[in-house]
């Protein structure tokens, strides 16, 4: 896989040779990374205004002195980072029902130490992949929803009949408004938000 452009990798662990030992086997394979010696440390960092603005994953340490990974991942929910911020568990304590639940949660993956060295970095990269696509599906919608918001309330009414398959009599009916009328504002629909079909702009909206 060819490295994911622009990313960073974030190491939290309280183990001093571990951070330095994943920071060197990303350099290996041309991905930067961020180390953090505690859960409080990264908090501190991703807390506030912070923004995923490029692709990025979490190697996160389960057991650390203070906030532990679990307490961490629960922030990092709370604060609306996934899935654009996959979380990769890293633990020496195997925990199956652990693991299950925190996958089920939204963490990508949980591996036990020690693990090998290039299923881990596969692994990060296959995380940054899920963030880049995140990432792009939410530029995706935030340029969808100003299209949306550039729809007048006419066009919303005959957009919202259109969508759920009416034709264009039935629209003019329940609307109230001549044929000829639904056929200018279903074009103008089509036109902002960048469809050709009904089908298309139902496809379209289920993204949201």
């Amino acid at each position: 896989m060819e490295p994911i452009q622009n990313a960073t990798v974030y190491i939290v662990d309280d183990d001093a040779s571990v951070r330095e030992a994943l920071a060197w086997l990303l350099r290996s394979r041309r991905l930067p990374s961020e180390s953090f010696d505690s859960a409080e440390a990264f908090d501190a960092r991703i807390s506030g205004q912070f923004e995923v603005r490029s692709p990025s994953c979490v190697l996160l340490d389960v057991r650390m002195g203070g906030m532990s990974g679990m307490t961490m991942f629960e922030k990092l929910i709370a604060y609306g980072l996934l899935p654009t911020l996959p979380v990769i568990f890293l633990t020496g304590h195997a925990d199956v029902p652990t693991a299950v639940d925190t996958v089920k949660r939204g963490a990508f993956d949980f591996c036990e130490k020690p693990f090998s060295d290039n299923v881990l970095v596969d692994r990060v990269e296959q995380a940054l992949a899920q963030s880049a696509a995140a990432l792009a599906q939410r530029s995706e919608n935030t340029s969808l929803r100003a299209r949306l918001e550039g729809l007048t309330d006419r066009e919303r009414d005959v957009m919202r009949l259109v969508v759920e398959g009416l034709p264009n009599k039935l629209v003019a009916d329940q609307l109230d408004i001549s044929v000829r009328t639904v056929e200018v504002h279903r074009a103008r629909v089509f036109e902002k938000m960048s469809v050709k079909s009904a089908v298309e702009l139902a496809n379209l909206l289920r993204n949201l």
